[in-house]
């Protein structure tokens, strides 16, 4: 059974201990924490512990699909923001991937986008799911900016035998990972997660004639659970700590 019991704190990095994870370059096989299945990886704690992806957002994604199918706002930040204060939703992670298109599915839709939401969500967590934690830093690929290509793929019917669609579904996502790309790191799934929704709201104004709300300006509070903080190179940064 997937999901992993953790004390009631919030834990931002191993989710059995707290103590800070650590990266190789080079996958070998662990044994999950969670479901004991053995599943290669690139990260454990300093303890040893490995959670896979699937425990890690095994209770998130009931909350990103309900907040998300049930929500009447425009604004695909605050949809986001909201959800990710729910603490079902770590500072890092694969649920990630899956929250940002989904938060811009739904404010699509509630913009006058004609999709099925239900059935889009569906589509966006088969999709996002499949992207694994870390790609940021071992793929070079952010999965905050895959996951507006999938909302983008998912709006326009798009398949790999598409032809503008195809395009734009593309165009969407290296928009999204140059904006990325141009704080520099570590990683942040919130800032990449901002960055693709600010990129995607202005990319579908533009090529799909759909006005998606934004606020006139967007202040991260997750500063004080990472501690990897960019600070002020981060565009969200408020300049606070605690």
């Amino acid at each position: 059974m997937c999901g992993v019991e953790t004390k009631t704190e919030a834990k931002e990095d191993c989710l059995i201990c707290g103590k800070l994870l650590v990266y190789e370059q080079a996958a070998y096989e662990a044994k999950c924490s969670g479901c004991s299945q053995i599943i290669l990886t690139n990260c454990e704690c300093e303890d040893g512990h490995f959670i896979c992806d699937t425990c890690h957002s095994s209770t998130s994604m009931p909350v990103i699909f309900h907040y998300c199918a049930n929500t009447d706002k425009r604004d695909p930040y605050v949809i986001a923001n909201e959800i990710m204060k729910n603490p079902t939703i770590h500072m890092h992670g694969p649920e990630n991937h899956v929250l940002i298109g989904s938060a811009l599915l739904a404010a699509y839709r509630n913009s006058g986008g004609s999709i099925d939401i239900e059935d889009a969500l569906t589509k966006m967590r088969q999709r996002g799911s499949q992207l694994p934690g870390s790609i940021c830093g071992l793929w070079g690929n952010c999965g905050a900016a895959v996951s507006a290509g999938i909302f983008t793929s998912i709006i326009t019917g798009s398949t790999p035998l598409s032809t503008d669609s195809w395009g734009l579904c593309n165009l969407m996502t290296s928009e999204c990972l140059k904006s990325i790309s141009e704080p520099g790191g570590p990683r942040c799934c919130k800032r990449n997660g901002f960055l693709s929704i600010v990129t995607a709201t202005a990319f579908v104004a533009e090529h799909l004639q759909i006005q998606m709300e934004l606020p006139e300006k967007i202040e991260c509070t997750h500063t004080p659970r990472n501690k990897e903080c960019i600070q002020e190179r981060c565009p969200f940064y408020m300049g606070k700590t605690s």
